[in-house]
């Protein structure tokens, strides 16, 4: 959305402060009364007779009283605090001095907090309040976020646009799942296959040529779900990106929008797992070289200890490249610039978005396994050799009547897992770019939010 502000690319947020702008001065010494101490002395001719001076220099009445006058002279009473709300309530003024008869907050002390002071501007209220809660023009409150607004933002999008995120769910996965069950079902029958690696006599070669037409079938089946996640993530992540501003978005608009981007993301999402396997090549390398010229268990221990030492680098990357889908969507960026902008953003809070993240995924994973699994039990116990079958062998008779109910129960399952890991990926990276770059005030003005970040008291934009 490059039309959109706060989307471009960082630098865009304005400071808070504004070139050639003076220092506000106080408006209460311009628009109220002044302090005693700041009105000129009236020099008296005659000392005693003070009284009688003293009513001639009173402020206009319905003022707040000067100390010290005469005795007998009637009370002034205060004028009612203003309309403009303060922090916290606003207790009723009394004659007793700030907040009611009895001293400060009411009678008999400070109970009642710190009303308003001379010439009625207002004071504290009526106790700490804290700051008024942040503007809200969609599905996040436009201030950094907490864990569970994160994933409560996930789902009030799924809520909220529940015609648009089920639209493009329910399509991406119903394809998906076709693409995927044609080709178990004519390219990949691997009945043969499971047969030769549950056979304790069968060669070697026979079972090497299995384990790779196994690996095929995954692979396959692998590819063709990740193309759809890519489209569903491209999709969801426009539908996210207007949801927090309170704007909906149709199927077509999202899709207008994210297809200019769709080749850069292909190119993304292929390039993580390629540098992920080139690492943990590079890792167990030595180890295998050791092996292959005769260390024995020393070559496969330090082929282990390498591959694990890998293990941790990957993982360490793929958090820091976890945002890079979003960036690249959102900002309209190249994959190798989405990459840096990734690790820009997640840089000292590794730890953070990786819990959030595996939290996502947990959660995902359970709503899904909720789903599938009923449905892969009763299509075993619709096809040929029922659910112990499909127990013993691990497999069943992969028919069509398995592969047709187990299709269904996964687009189920695939329908509540693709907005959730697409929303918590995206308000992930809003809510870093808020803390770091007050995209908050973007986000503001595009959702025609009126006077935030204006230095309003109790705006803590960006904070």
């Amino acid at each position: 959305m490059r039309d959109t502000p706060g989307w471009a690319s960082p630098g865009s947020a304005p400071s808070n402060g504004q070139n050639g702008q003076e220092p506000e001065t106080s408006g209460a010494n311009q628009s109220g009364p002044p302090d005693p101490a700041d009105q000129p002395v009236q020099p008296s001719p005659d000392p005693s007779g003070a009284g009688s001076k003293w009513s001639k220099e009173q402020p206009p009445p319905a003022q707040w009283p000067a100390p010290g006058g005469p005795q007998g002279s009637p009370p002034q009473t205060p004028p009612p605090p203003p309309s403009s709300p303060g922090w916290g309530g606003q207790p009723p003024v009394g004659p007793g001095g700030y907040g009611g008869p009895g001293g400060y907050g009411g009678p008999g002390g400070y109970g009642g907090g710190y009303g308003p002071g001379p010439g009625g501007y207002p004071g504290w209220g009526g106790g700490w309040g804290g700051p008024p809660p942040a503007a809200k023009p969609g599905v996040i409150p436009l201030r950094p976020l907490g864990v569970g607004e994160i994933l409560d933002g996930a789902v009030s999008t799924m809520r909220t646009h529940w015609r648009t995120v089920l639209g493009i769910s329910l399509t991406v996965a119903v394809f998906t799942q076709i693409a995927v069950i044609l080709l178990q079902g004519f390219a990949l029958d691997d009945s043969a296959t499971t047969d030769t690696l549950n056979d304790p006599s069968a060669s070697v070669s026979e079972l090497s040529r299995a384990l790779g037409d196994t690996l095929l079938s995954s692979g396959v089946v692998l590819l063709i779900t990740l193309l759809g996640t890519i489209i569903a993530t491209a999709l969801l992540t426009t539908v996210t990106s207007r949801a927090v501003l309170g704007k909906s978005v149709t199927t077509a608009e999202a899709w207008r929008d994210a297809r200019p981007q769709l080749a850069k993301l292909f190119g993304l999402t292929f390039l993580l797992p390629l540098i992920a396997i080139a690492i943990v090549a590079v890792g167990t390398l030595p180890g295998i070289l050791v092996a292959l010229a005769g260390g024995g268990d020393g070559g496969v221990a330090l082929a282990v200890l390498g591959g694990l030492a890998a293990g941790v680098v990957v993982l360490w990357l793929m958090i820091r490249f976890s945002l890079a889908s979003p960036a690249l969507m959102l900002e309209k960026q190249s994959v190798l610039k989405s990459l840096s902008r990734s690790a820009k953003l997640v840089r000292g809070s590794w730890w953070r978005v990786f819990g959030i993240q595996l939290l996502a995924t947990i959660i995902a994973n359970i709503l899904a396994s909720i789903i599938v699994i009923p449905f892969t039990f009763l299509a075993a116990a619709l096809s040929g050799d029922g659910v112990s079958g499909f127990l013993n062998s691990g497999t069943g008779d992969l028919g069509w009547t398995f592969l047709i109910v187990s299709g269904v129960g996964s687009v189920i399952g695939a329908v509540l897992t693709f907005p959730i890991t697409a929303g918590v990926a995206v308000l992930l990276y809003i809510d870093q770019r808020i803390r770091r770059e007050a995209l908050d005030l973007d986000l503001a003005r595009a959702a025609g939010v009126q006077g935030y970040g204006s230095g309003a008291p109790g705006s803590t934009p960006g904070s």
